[in-house]
C-alpha cells in the first residue's frame, strides 16, 4: 500500500479524472490533472512537476453543479459531466 501524493481535508469528493495531453489550453496547463469535485462543486486543476503536485487551482465554482466526470475529448479540449437533475454536458474552451 502506498500513501497518496495528495490528498484534501476535508474531502472534495473527487470524482471523474483526467490528465490532459493537449496543448489546446496552452503549454502552462498541459499535463496537468484535472479532478471534478462533488461536495464543492468545482473543476481542480493539479500542476505536476517531476512526479509531485506543486500548485492547486480551484475553477469554475461559479457553475454551481457538482462535476461528476472529466474527460479529455479527441478534439484535445476538456468535457465535464455535472450530475444535477438538469446536468450538463460542457465543453471547456480555450482563453483568448
Amino acid at each position: 500500500m502506498e500513501q497518496p501524493l495528495y490528498h484534501w481535508t476535508p474531502s472534495i469528493a473527487p470524482s471523474g479524472m483526467a490528465f490532459l495531453r493537449s496543448a489546446r489550453y496552452g503549454q502552462a496547463w498541459q499535463g496537468n490533472l484535472f479532478v471534478g469535485s462533488l461536495k464543492f462543486q468545482m473543476l481542480v486543476r493539479l500542476e505536476l512537476h517531476d512526479g509531485k503536485v506543486v500548485r492547486e487551482q480551484r475553477l469554475l465554482r461559479q457553475l454551481g453543479q457538482r462535476i461528476r466526470d472529466v474527460r479529455e475529448g479527441p478534439d484535445g479540449l476538456l468535457y465535464l459531466l455535472t450530475d444535477e437533475s438538469s446536468g450538463q454536458l460542457i465543453r471547456l474552451q480555450p482563453g483568448r
